[in-house]
Parts: structure tokens; sequence; C-alpha cells
């Protein structure tokens, strides 16, 4: 214990309070939509982000979305896990990011099925079939492009690089959730249940993944 550093205690109470936040999130919004609860949350942002095929905004959106998209996550999962285990030289970074987008898409499917919840509307365009809660867009955007946001704080040197990149990421993974409101596809409360469970699930994978670099570390001395 006497080894662990400041910043290390500080970074392990942040990440499990923060995990702690968002696992209580989603157990509230999930358990209410068991109950069939009517969200004024969700009416008002239907009401305020009401938008048509010619707004500008919903143009942008219309791109902004497919950057979330099942196709388009699932291949370039494969190509980071692939350049990761030929460029890192610690393996746990390419199994853990594996783990990471598997077990999201996994827990996505399941839960899908079990709240069987109906969307607003249903636009096969954007993805928007099936069912809604959780928001499959914002639980694979958060799974993923946060993983690579650690992956940059972990392995980029230059810092103006790295976080001029993460800041870029991380508003890509806000606009993701947020297009499929704005395209009516989704309700906002299976946004907030999708940013809470893939973040969650985000927390555990760095978690082990610092586990693993620590034990590597430990073996070396």
């Amino acid at each position: 214990m006497k080894n662990i550093l400041k910043p290390t205690f500080l970074f392990l109470i942040a990440g499990f309070v923060l995990l702690f936040l968002t696992m209580s999130l989603f157990i509230e919004l999930a358990d209410d939509v068991l109950e069939n609860e009517k969200f004024k949350i969700d009416h008002y942002f239907q009401e305020v982000l009401t938008y048509t095929a010619n707004d500008t905004l919903y143009q942008w959106m219309t791109w902004i979305t497919e950057a979330g998209s099942v196709p388009l996550i699932a291949i370039s999962s494969v190509i980071v896990a692939v350049l990761l285990l030929i460029f890192t030289s610690n393996k746990w970074y390419s199994i853990l990011f594996s783990l990471n987008m598997i077990g999201i898409s996994l827990l996505t499917k399941v839960l899908k099925m079990v709240f069987q919840r109906n969307r607003p509307e249903l636009i096969a365009a954007f993805d928007g079939t099936g069912y809604s809660f959780p928001s499959g867009h914002s639980t694979g955007a958060v799974a993923f492009y946060g993983f690579l946001i650690y992956l940059v704080w972990k392995l980029v040197t230059n810092r103006a690089v790295k976080w001029c990149i993460i800041l870029l990421l991380g508003m890509l993974t806000i606009a993701i959730p947020y297009s499929r409101v704005v395209l009516g596809v989704h309700f906002f409360t299976d946004i907030m249940a999708g940013i809470a469970l893939g973040l969650s699930w985000l927390i555990i994978c760095i978690f082990t993944m610092e586990y693993m670099l620590w034990r590597a570390k430990k073996r070396q001395v």
C-alpha cells in the first residue's frame, strides 16, 4: 500500500464514485421504464428538439449519428484491436479493448430484450429499428470513443496533440447520443441510460486495464 501514490488513490476514488453514480442512474431509469413511467423530460426534449429534414441541425445529425452506427463501430473496433496488438508492447490493451466492445454490445442487446421499450419513431435509415432502451448508439459511442480517449491519454506523448484528439473525441461522444433525440428515434431517457451504462462498463474495463498494467510493472521490478 505504501508504494501506491496519492494520484492513484484519487484516480480510484473518482472512478468508484463515478461508477456508483452512473450505475445508480441506470438502475433508477431502468426501474421506471419497467413500471411504464412517463417521463416529463422525454416530452420536454421531444418538443424542444423538433426539427424537420430541411433543418441544418437535422442534416448535421444525420451524418454524426453514423459515427455511432453498428457497422462502423464494429469494423473500427476490429481495426483498433489489431493495431493495438501489433503496435503496443502490452497485449492487454488489445484484449481489454475487445472485451470492452464485445461486452457492451452483449449488454445492450440483452437489456433491450428485457425492457422491450418501443421507440418514439421507427426510422430504418438511421438504425431506428428494434427496441429503444437503452440507446445502442449511446452505449457503443461511450464505450468505443471513451476507450479511445483513454488510449490517447496513455499512449500519445505530445501534450498539444493529446488534448486536441481528446477534445474532438469527447465532443463526438456527446454528439452521437444527442443526434438520436434530434432524429426522433430515441427518447431522451434512452440516451441517458445508454450513456450511464456505457460509462459504467467503460470504467470497469479501464480499471481492469490499469490493474493489468500495474501487475506488469510489478513483475519487472
